[in-house]
């Protein structure tokens, strides 16, 4: 797999920071009461995700190990008040919605993380798409819970009216204890989900083995090499 595609597959599916990793968890259960909420941060965080990743892995070999985390906090936060000021003069609403938790992003432990452990290693294009991939699974994580618990709480998504006028909304969903439920919800599906996939997986390599041989697990080398000599 290209090492760029590699690293969208990870940061949105294998290594999603939310739901995987659990990083982040305090915009994600603070700001998701609405998708549109969820999407806003999520974007927000990635952009400076990114830009960060970017130039960190740009300055990798300038930088001394001796002050790298405050430069690493430098460029984070530069970037976390161009996109406040952003986001405070076009999209207002969201701006005042998210609050306190935008230059929050600066201590964000995956853009944090993510320039420690991979931007400053590496060159700057997988920096770039690993920081994408980052972004957007942290982004599709926040908009899935804001979504159930929009729905569930007020009965729209995005705003739009979705359950019936005779639906009572359940409001604890729009309250802090509502974020824990939702995420344990949508964590344990995940978790079934792949579980479900790896015994897909299992019976498939199963059957490949008992017709064909593969040579690769116990199985097949007892049967090809009963005296217990290896494979040269």
């Amino acid at each position: 797999m290209n090492k760029c595609t590699e690293r969208l597959f990870n940061g949105i599916i294998k290594e999603n920071p939310t739901f995987v990793l659990m990083l982040g968890m305090c915009p994600t259960l603070a700001v998701t009461t609405s998708a549109v909420n969820g999407v806003g941060m999520g974007l927000s965080t990635t952009v400076v995700l990114v830009l960060s990743n970017m130039l960190i892995s740009m300055l990798r070999k300038i930088i001394p190990d001796s002050v790298r985390m405050p430069a690493f906090i430098v460029v984070v936060a530069s970037f976390v008040t161009m996109v406040q000021f952003l986001l405070e003069g076009f999209v207002p609403s969201l701006y005042d919605a998210l609050g306190l938790y935008i230059p929050l992003i600066v201590v964000n432990c995956i853009i944090l993380g993510r320039a420690e452990s991979y931007a400053s290693k590496n060159p700057v294009l997988p920096s770039v798409f690993d920081g994408i991939g980052m972004g957007l699974g942290f982004t599709i994580g926040l908009t899935c819970i804001g979504i159930v618990r929009e729905l569930i709480g007020a009965g729209t998504i995005f705003g739009a009216q979705i359950m019936p006028e005779a639906y009572e909304p359940i409001t604890i969903f729009i309250l802090a204890p509502g974020a824990f439920l939702v995420l344990s919800w949508l964590v344990a599906l995940q978790n079934k989900i792949k579980a479900k996939a790896a015994k897909r997986g299992e019976k498939k390599a199963k059957s490949v083995c008992s017709e064909e041989g593969c040579a690769s697990c116990s199985g097949c080398k007892t049967q090809i090499f009963p005296t217990g000599q290896e494979e040269k």
